[in-house]
């Protein structure tokens, strides 16, 4: 078995195929460091999965390939990547929001337990082996060539090449067909200055509709104020199912955001209670909605034109309207990707209907296998793509090992 790509989903697969008794497993890959989004995610720390034990919950955190994942699922999900890694010396802890980690909070943790696992099980790593030729040879296997001018025959061989072009140049000369890949997961430039004042604000749980010409997408969560616009998991949700869309308008949407997480009706009646309760405090001094930090409701207030001087007991109805309206469903204009092309995710690869999903084989050709981000699969933030890794890689393996 040869495995292009020395990922996470490349090196389940070796790692199980070699355990489950392959007698030959080889890792092909095309950079020094194998293992390096493994790194460098989350912050250097991991995030491996996430606590979603149940499986429709579970795959809808994927904007694409949702119904094919329910098969693989279950058989190897969250629970069983949890297993797997503690099984070999991984302690693995959960944060609040589902998340989860290397106990050690270093992703080199993660990284160093599947180096090794792949040593002890007699899988053979190769770097600097970049893979720019795939042939059939029939029943002999396949013939790949490498760009050092090396080759190899292998019986079976493995597609694990994440988001880099060569796993779908390779598929598309075997003769599958691929999805045109767009980015996923990246945060939003806004058209306004006003959120340079606000920036480095985090928000718990802000709901957000985002309108792209008849198109709407909805998403609430944390929320972050960057100095060109917003991100955090919210918005990078909210790219994630309207990738595609957002591509082909360009970037360009629009943005509505509800601050106060309540509806009109809840508003108006808060703010008649604060006009009797707080009549002789100012607007700055006492805030209508305390989660929101000080900084961004003055910059809300100076948005609509209020003044922070003005009492509550001065607060009249026309300043009303334009209160509720900023706070219940402001409106900004997405205007492209966040700046610096931190986008890790790509909605795209090898369409999925040219896959097995009980054995990730291909229906075209036998013997070959995807895994991983190669193919028309992604996931929201949360440890979600890497689930989706484990278990492809997993399945691979022990089809092949079978």
């Amino acid at each position: 078995m040869i495995v292009v790509g020395g990922g996470p989903a490349g090196f389940m697969a070796a790692i199980t195929a070699a355990e489950l008794g392959v007698k030959s497993v080889q890792v092909l890959e095309s950079t020094s460091k194998p293992l390096e989004k493994v790194r460098l995610s989350g912050g250097g720390r991991c995030n491996v999965t996430n606590a979603c034990s149940d499986i429709r919950d579970l795959v809808t955190n994927y904007p694409r390939g949702s119904r094919p994942l329910l098969s693989p699922f279950s058989r190897f999900a969250t629970k069983d990547v949890f297993e797997w890694f503690t099984a070999r010396g991984v302690d693995l802890v959960e944060e609040s929001d589902g998340r989860i980690f290397p106990a050690s909070n270093t992703s080199s943790t993660v990284v160093e337990c599947l180096k090794s696992c792949a040593k002890k099980a007699g899988v053979l790593i190769q770097t600097k082996k970049l893979v720019t030729s795939l042939k059939s040879l029939g029943s002999d296997g396949f013939l790949l060539s490498c760009k050092d001018s090396d080759s190899f025959v292998a019986k079976k061989v493995l597609l694990s090449t994440g988001g880099h072009p060569i796993g779908r140049k390779l598929a598309l000369e075997i003769g599958h067909s691929i999805v045109k890949p767009v980015p996923s997961l990246f945060s939003f430039t806004l058209d306004t200055s006003f959120f340079k004042e606000c920036s480095g604000i985090a928000l718990k749980d802000i709901g957000l509709k985002l309108y792209i010409d008849k198109k709407k997408y909805h998403q609430s969560g944390p929320l972050l104020i960057t100095h060109w616009g917003f991100s955090g998991p919210a918005i990078l949700k909210l790219s994630a199912f309207a990738a595609r869309d957002l591509y082909s308008n360009k970037y360009f949407a629009r943005l509505l955001v509800n601050w106060s997480g309540m509806n009109l009706e809840k508003l108006k009646s808060l703010i008649s209670l604060f006009r009797l309760e707080k009549a002789k405090n100012t607007l700055a001094s006492a805030a209508l909605l305390p989660q929101l930090p000080k900084r961004l409701w003055l910059a809300l207030l100076k948005q609509v034109e209020i003044s922070g001087s003005t009492r509550w007991a001065e607060f009249s109805n026309q300043y009303e309207k334009k209160l509720i309206h900023i706070l219940a469903s402001s409106s900004y204009n997405v205007i492209g990707r966040g700046p610096f092309g931190e986008e890790f995710v790509t909605a795209g690869g090898v369409n999925l209907s040219e896959i097995n999903f009980s054995t990730m084989e291909s229906l075209l050709c036998p013997g070959l296998y995807f895994a991983g981000e190669v193919l028309d699969i992604d996931g929201v933030t949360g440890g979600f793509n890497f689930q989706h890794c484990w278990t492809s890689g997993w399945i691979v393996g022990k089809a092949i090992a079978n």
